[in-house]
């Protein structure tokens, strides 16, 4: 078996000489410093590796629960996040469970993913996919919009269990995060900077319209990009453009329908408005004293 060549006088049970004289020189420099000074040091240095290791844990390990977690400052920030699409509700959104930090695959897997409705209750953020606008489904009594089912099943099959990035952007009227979201490969190692634009590889299979609203977001490649991706699609009928363009968008069939519910709420509200406080006499004069109070004074 071969020696390891210790420097001389290391067998004898005592350390070389010039690891003697390191840390003689070490020891007389701290005893130099100031006892205030150097609890004041050892304080800031201890202050400063529990704040940064903090923040650190924040950003890159701190997993966000549900949108109650998303504070304003998190959304000022427009954090990229890394997750998985538990549940897929509509064709332009879904529910995502954020997977920070590492541990969530092989062959270094120590966290699970739920993979039951009772486990992820409250667990999961509900994202809006930004810049663009789905089929309807059938909400509160409405019908269903044409292509609304192949549009989610579409969607369905691209990102349901698959690991996804998201930047959070905004919270819209039905407090879902809005996101730019994109595809990466499977691989080893996912990265937002290899990822594909969801929003424009949906507008590209003709499943979706540009969204155009107030407050709409289009992210690095800008509503032009997704415009012109739209018409493309078009002129290729494909996905809801297979029989031409004149069937319905998305926001004109939302149009319409509120339109409708504003002419039946007013008319709702006409009848409830008519009058009820008199009634008329023989000779075509209204009776304003009416009930039992108008006769006791009647009389």
């Amino acid at each position: 078996m071969p020696v390891i060549p210790w420097p001389a006088g290391w067998n004898k049970g005592e350390p070389p000489e010039e690891i003697q004289g390191l840390v003689s020189r070490a020891q007389a420099k701290l005893n130099a410093i100031p006892a205030p000074v150097l609890a004041l040091s050892a304080f800031a240095l201890g202050s400063i590796t529990t704040v940064s290791g903090t923040l650190f844990y924040r950003r890159y390990f701190r997993r966000l629960q549900n949108g109650d977690w998303v504070t304003p400052d998190v959304l000022a920030k427009k954090r990229w996040v890394k997750g998985r699409v538990t549940s897929v509700g509509d064709s332009d959104n879904f529910r995502f469970y954020h997977t920070p930090g590492f541990g969530w695959r092989w062959p270094i897997k120590f966290r699970i993913i739920p993979s039951t409705a009772k486990d992820l209750k409250d667990k999961t953020l509900h994202i809006r996919i930004a810049g663009v606008d789905a089929p309807e489904a059938a909400h509160f009594g409405k019908p269903a919009q044409p292509y609304s089912e192949e549009s989610l099943a579409w969607l369905r099959q691209e990102i349901l269990g698959k690991t996804v990035y998201c930047q959070l952007l905004r919270r819209d009227q039905y407090s879902r995060i809005v996101r730019t979201l994109l595809l990466t490969e499977e691989t080893f190692i996912y990265h937002w900077a290899s990822g594909k634009s969801l929003s424009l590889e949906m507008l590209k299979a003709g499943w979706v319209t540009t969204y155009e609203q107030a407050g709409a977001e289009y992210g690095k490649w800008g509503k032009e990009e997704f415009i012109r991706v739209e018409n493309a699609a078009k002129a290729a009928r494909r996905g809801m453009w297979a029989k031409g363009t004149t069937a319905e968008s998305p926001s004109e069939y939302k149009r319409r329908h509120a339109q409708a519910d504003s002419a039946d709420t007013t008319r709702v509200v006409d009848k409830r408005a008519a009058p009820t406080s008199g009634k008329a006499t023989s000779n075509g004069k209204t009776n304003e004293k009416t009930g039992w109070l108008g006769r006791l004074f009647s009389k």
